[in-house]
């Protein structure tokens, strides 16, 4: 830099202006330094040395619990994301993908250049807490707080829960099939044994699962009722399909079925249709999330809604304000009544 300074006869600060700072300088200035910095072999600025010098790295850590891959391929994932990158783009900051830690490799959040972190968790694992604690920068979570008490963005999941198994008995429903999020990372598909009242791995999964037991406890007390519980495998279309499998196989097969995400929804579709099973004459299902494909889907799904885009968005806003103004942040959602539920056939 002091070499650019001394060729042009210009002070090392505006060189420095020139390349972190282009407003401070004229346009044909600006264009002088960079031409002469390129013609010394000068590339700018260099940027670990810039970090530590200013204090702050300009970057965003999103901190999420599952393979890189997930946020590009879960539409839920997908919305939310896009919400993240829409706020820091506003305040010109960018975006740092810190997934799992993958058996044999470090984790990313030790050396992570970033000012912060939101983490896109449910929950954070207790290791990736103690690792955020050594390194003292803010934190926000996102779906569920990062410790108990500390503010967060997400929904009131055991409302929204106990809003779309309300529907469905409202309906007249009483055979009820439930699919939830797997109780553990990789687990197998599970018939989970005691239903509601099952460990449930996830912090989504207890409270839909206490949402639901809010809706149907009720109804199935009258009698004539009942309601079994399968942990999917995974996150996808196929595991909702595989976890559809002992509920349709059951003695007595529900009438309808709650799944936790839409795309398991759809796969419990996608194994209906395979069965000569309707829907949703002869099964009614129920999805979370509202990705496009729900409405898209034949038939068109019903589900929860909620916000996405703007849950990542919101997240981000958070962390970016002084911590004293930061409170949990509940935001709304809806049962979106589409195509695949009906009153069940006498």
């Amino acid at each position: 830099m002091r070499d650019v300074a001394r060729a042009l006869g210009v002070s090392q600060a505006t060189v420095s202006n020139a390349f972190n700072r282009p407003d401070q300088l004229s346009r044909e200035l600006r264009d002088r330094i960079l031409t002469a910095a390129r013609d010394l072999g000068y590339p700018g600025p260099d940027p670990i040395a810039n970090t530590f010098r200013r204090g702050r790295t300009g970057a965003i850590g999103l901190i999420i619990h599952e393979p890189l891959q997930y946020l590009f391929e879960d539409p839920a994932a997908r919305l939310t994301m896009a919400g993240v990158a829409r706020v820091c783009g506003e305040h010109g900051s960018s975006l740092v993908l810190v997934p799992r830690a993958e058996p044999g490799l470090p984790d990313v959040v030790p050396t992570a250049l970033v000012d912060g972190f939101v983490a896109f968790c449910d929950p954070l694992e207790p290791e990736r807490r103690e690792l955020l604690r050594a390194r003292r920068l803010p934190v926000v979570g996102l779906d569920a707080p990062v410790t108990p008490g500390e503010p967060y963005v997400g929904i009131d999941d055991r409302a929204a829960a106990r809003a779309a198994a309300a529907h469905l008995v409202a309906l007249g429903h009483r055979r009820i099939g439930v699919i939830s999020f797997a109780l553990a990372r990789d687990s197998e598909t599970t018939v989970v044994p005691a239903g509601l009242d099952a460990p449930t791995g996830y912090v989504a999964n207890r409270a839909r699962l206490d949402g639901y037991r809010d809706a149907l406890g009720p109804a199935l007390d009258d009698g004539g009722g009942g309601i079994v519980v399968v942990a999917a495998r995974g996150v996808e279309e196929a595991d909702g399909s595989a976890a559809a499998m002992p509920l349709l196989d059951h003695a007595a097969p529900p009438t309808a079925i709650l799944a936790m995400s839409d795309r398991l929804a759809l796969g419990v579709i996608a194994e209906a249709t395979r069965r000569g099973i309707d829907v949703p004459g002869d099964l009614s299902v129920v999805g979370f999330d509202d990705v496009p494909a729900a409405s898209a889907a034949d038939p068109a799904l019903t589900t929860v809604r909620q916000p996405h885009d703007r849950k990542g968005a919101e997240a981000v806003r958070m962390l970016l304000r002084p911590a004293s103004t930061r409170q949990a942040l509940i935001l709304p959602t809806e049962v979106v009544v589409r195509a695949s539920t009906a009153p069940p056939r006498t």
